[in-house]
């Protein structure tokens, strides 16, 4: 094989390659949505499982879960125009906008660990009943997602400011987060809508 032939081989690996990885986390998307469907259907079945102990409108503060939605909601638009940053390859606007993303995620994160201790004091616990071993199953999760979103949004922060050329695999990485973290925000909207509203409604 000529070295034209070889030069042309891995030119056309190159360039398929961002496809393939953008393909296979477009899946692992589609894995997380059965994860999370199979958790809102049990939470369904356990809606009104309280063994009598104290509900949802004895316990949830809808105020609050208002200001975490809000918290997570504008961090999917500082996210958004972080990526605006990185296709114009302003590496300091990408930074800062991550920053401001990193602070409001964060927040959110402490109201709900906020929120769990409060309802871990007024003996709502996980082990309590069906309906708050549901809740806390479902909302952890989501939570979980979150922490995980937020380091990996530390690590491409990190992997920025020590190149601060923007490559073309820096934006496919922030692309791939950037899907991740506004699939989070639609997850919290149903748990807003199904969970909160729907329990105290």
């Amino acid at each position: 094989m000529s070295q034209s032939t070889l030069s042309a081989h891995d030119a056309h690996e190159h360039e398929h390659q961002p496809s393939h990885s953008v393909f296979g986390f477009w899946s692992y998307l589609m894995t997380d949505c059965v994860l999370f469907a199979s958790l809102f259907a049990t939470f369904a079945m356990m809606a009104n499982q309280f063994a009598g102990g104290p509900t949802a409108k004895d316990l949830f503060n809808l105020r609050d879960v208002a200001i975490e939605t809000g918290l997570l909601l504008t961090s999917s638009l500082t996210f958004g125009f972080a990526m605006i940053s990185a296709l114009r390859k302003q590496t300091g606007g990408v930074l800062a906008w991550l920053f401001v993303t990193f602070v409001l995620g964060a927040g959110f994160l402490w109201l709900e660990v906020h929120e769990f201790a409060h309802l871990i004091a007024e003996g709502a616990g996980p082990q309590r009943s069906a309906f708050w071993s549901s809740f806390f199953t479902l909302v952890g999760t989501h939570g979980l997602h979150v922490t995980l979103g937020l380091v990996w949004l530390v690590v491409l922060a990190l992997q920025i400011m020590q190149k601060p050329e923007l490559n073309e695999r820096q934006i496919r990485r922030l692309a791939c987060l950037s899907l991740f973290w506004h699939f989070l925000d639609i997850v919290w909207i149903c748990v807003f809508s199904f969970v909160y509203l729907a329990s105290v409604v």
